[in-house]
């Protein structure tokens, strides 16, 4: 045990040890020695650490303690000793709490009962406030809070969605006033330690740029650490991020990389399309080999960063738009894995004429058709703006009825549209009927688009210069760092 030396003003020379603790602490001075030293009588003086406004030590006059079990011989160290054990065992017992737990009652004890979690916003849900934000012109204010937690009674009220049975006892507020706002800021600025940042400007390694015409979210400083990091700042640059006319599979060809770095790289990747769906589909192709990475896929890595050289500024442009609307775009690419023939599924949404949300998966199961596989990414498409319609909603934003999903396969249309069960989609017969409910309901409806307009054709397969250039301007991506 080590003990540190502190002033203590309090007047109580002999506290009354801990209880069920004095036989652990009571020991002779000289029964013990000293750990890793061969002295039998005392061990080394313990160094201290003072402060510079303090008395001195030799002023406060107590003595230091060189033998194990001595400091329970000087009160002023007896005292120390117990208050530290006092504060132990309050931790260790603990006290009842009560939190408002989201749907807390669907845990069940014995099995996820003891699961936690610290709520972080998705960076979903970041994109649609940007959106609204450029499409409103609200101000983006960003704060860094210090304190790990912060416990302090504020004297400002704080508004809230409260929980069911508790509309009684809070009114319909809505925290919008700028001078309380900045009057909450300061009073907060009071209690904790937190700086005022200004505007948004760098965000979780993302570069936010601001306009009259909207926002810019790019990672341009993170690409180019990463190319620095890679030694790939002096690469030959490529239009495309993966070359359309290759298959990557489980091949035993060539030598098996180092695994470690091949994780790093690809989860580097994966943080980067955050804010560039142009890599998606790359990064999802290349992730599939984690486990055993073989140099055609650390080559299919490169490719990546050699794509990412020749565009580092490119990012996520947030405009002003007239229309109030949510729109996706799904698609699929039937049987594209020659590992295990597996489709591809891959969609987009866009709120109020920005992009927001977009995916890359492979399908958990083989598809038997196109028709099967395109069905499967509408489902995924349509429970995503199911998703981003309730985040409206709980904003109180205005939203344009039915919402829009966008496909360019004929029949997987007409299968939404059929009240007629047939065997050639009972393997789809869960999202054929959640599919034809939202269409019933005028929740969705379903407009055919040919294939050359299908954006999301971006995230299910490699595509030449022309084309890829094409959907990236539909994507919404500008570079504010190219020369004009």
């Amino acid at each position: 045990m080590t003990y540190s030396r502190r002033k203590h003003n309090s007047k109580e020379s002999n506290p009354d040890p801990l209880p069920g603790h004095e036989s652990e602490l009571r020991e002779e001075p000289n029964s013990s020695k000293c750990p890793g030293n061969n002295q039998t009588d005392s061990c080394q003086p313990v160094q201290f650490i003072s402060n510079s406004n303090s008395e001195s030590f030799d002023d406060l006059n107590i003595p230091i303690a060189t033998r194990k079990g001595e400091p329970l011989q000087v009160p002023e160290w007896k005292k120390a000793i117990f208050e530290e054990m006092r504060a132990l065992e309050k931790i260790i017992h603990g006290k009842y709490k009560a939190r408002l737990v989201a749907k807390g009652f669907t845990q069940t004890y014995g099995i996820d009962y003891l699961e936690t979690f610290a709520p972080v916003a998705k960076l979903n849900t970041v994109r649609v406030l940007l959106s609204i934000a450029a499409n409103l012109d609200w101000p983006l204010q960003q704060l860094d809070v210090k304190n790990a937690f912060l416990n302090g009674n504020l004297e400002e009220e704080v508004y809230m969605d409260p929980p069911p049975g508790f509309d009684e006892h809070f009114g319909s507020k809505v925290w919008d006033h700028v001078t309380e706002m900045d009057r909450l800021k300061k009073s907060l600025a009071l209690g904790f330690e937190i700086k005022d940042l200004g505007s948004l400007r760098y965000f979780l390694g993302m570069e936010v740029a601001r306009s009259k015409r909207g926002i810019v979210v790019s990672q341009r400083k993170y690409i180019l650490d990463l190319l620095k990091e890679t030694g790939m700042s002096g690469c030959r640059p490529v239009d495309t991020p993966i070359d359309p006319n290759q298959k990557l599979g489980d091949t035993k060809d060539g030598n098996l990389v180092n695994t470690t770095r091949y994780q790093k790289l690809v989860g580097k990747l994966i943080y980067l399309s955050h804010t560039r769906p142009d890599i998606a589909f790359a990064v999802s192709i290349v992730s599939q080999f984690m486990h055993s990475p073989y140099e055609v896929h650390l080559e299919a890595v490169y490719r990546i960063l050699r794509y990412l050289k020749s565009t580092p500024g490119k990012g996520l442009f947030f405009k002003k738009s007239e229309q109030k609307t949510i729109e996706a775009y799904t698609n699929a690419d039937w049987a594209c894995s020659v590992i295990d023939r597996r489709s591809t599924s891959g969609y987009c949404t866009y709120i109020w004429g920005n992009l927001v949300t977009w995916r890359s998966k492979k399908q958990s199961v083989v598809a038997r058709s196109s028709a099967e596989a395109e069905y499967r990414a509408m489902a995924h498409g349509v429970c995503e703006i199911l998703w981003l319609k309730k985040i409206l909603e709980e904003l109180k934003r205005p939203l344009e009825m039915p919402m829009k999903l966008y496909c360019d396969n004929k029949v997987a249309i007409n299968i939404a549209h059929n009240p007629v069960q047939h065997d050639r989609t009972k393997h789809v017969e869960i999202d054929r009927h959640f599919i034809k409910e939202k269409l019933e309901a005028s929740i969705i409806c379903m407009p055919f688009i040919p294939t050359t307009q299908q954006i999301a054709d971006i995230l299910t397969k490699g595509l030449f210069r022309s084309s890829f250039e094409f959907l990236i301007s539909k994507l919404g991506m500008i570079d504010i760092y190219a020369p004009t």
